[in-house]
């Protein structure tokens, strides 16, 4: 038995995740806001995973269930993620920042940091793909909340790579970019003004010349990257290169 935990689990890319991994036989858990059916093989967590009070303790208790379950690999793929409030930042509500750097990047860190301890001694593979984007090495404008958090989360990637790279029972790590993707986020994109993000043309273009790749598409393309063994931990993955 393979388990993953999908974090957004619940719509878009990771819902897709989801149902993709389902498919390939895996035990399932979704950690998400809005609650979802579940079944012998999926199970729903609802959590708001910004707030890490009530996050630690729950993804803690989650990790040592699957523990002792004995399966022969347990993955965790962080996905939920926000654009937040796009806009210059002075124009961006404290508040929003704050929020969304804690669910984009704090939130990632502190799920890692737990399942790397707490399966410190789990003899199985273990494996944490974190979905990061292009936008890491972009200079959106608007979007500079969204570009640094995704940015650090390419680094902190590669160093806990390099740091699980001496364990026993080391963690494999990749950061995996899913391109432009017909989701939420980019009909949040579309709705921007021109003085709040500079680009917002572009991406309006990209819907009309139906240039955006469905959720199943990337999902389909995220499970081959998962699974191929020949990519090194710490890593950078562009689906579009894949």
């Amino acid at each position: 038995m393979n388990i993953i935990i999908i974090t957004g689990g619940s719509k878009g890319l990771g819902k897709a995740l989801v149902e993709k991994y389902m498919e390939q036989g895996y035990e399932v858990y979704s950690l998400a806001r809005t609650p979802q059916k579940e079944t012998n093989s999926f199970f729903s967590i609802e959590i708001d995973l910004s707030n890490l009070t009530k996050t630690i303790p729950v993804f803690r208790n989650l990790l040592e269930n699957c523990i002792k379950k004995n399966p022969n690999s347990i993955t965790l793929i962080n996905n939920a993620g926000t654009l937040g409030k796009i806009d210059t930042l002075a124009k961006i509500p404290l508040e929003n920042i704050e929020s969304s750097v804690t669910l984009n990047y704090t939130s990632p860190l502190v799920l890692c940091s737990l399942f790397v301890s707490i399966l410190s001694g789990f003899k199985g593979t273990k494996k944490i793909r974190n979905i990061s984007s292009g936008a890491a090495n972009g200079s959106y404008h608007g979007w500079s909340v969204y570009c640094s958090t995704k940015s650090a989360l390419d680094s902190f990637s590669k160093t806990l790579a390099v740091e699980e790279h001496s364990s026993t029972s080391p963690v494999h790590v990749l950061s995996i970019y899913p391109g432009i993707i017909d989701t939420g986020m980019q009909e949040q994109i579309r709705t921007s003004t021109e003085s709040e993000f500079s680009e917002v043309q572009r991406f309006k273009n990209l819907k009309k010349n139906n240039e955006l790749s469905s959720p199943q598409e990337i999902a389909e393309s995220i499970y081959l990257i998962d699974t191929n063994n020949q990519i090194e931990s710490g890593e950078i993955v562009d689906v579009r290169n894949f």
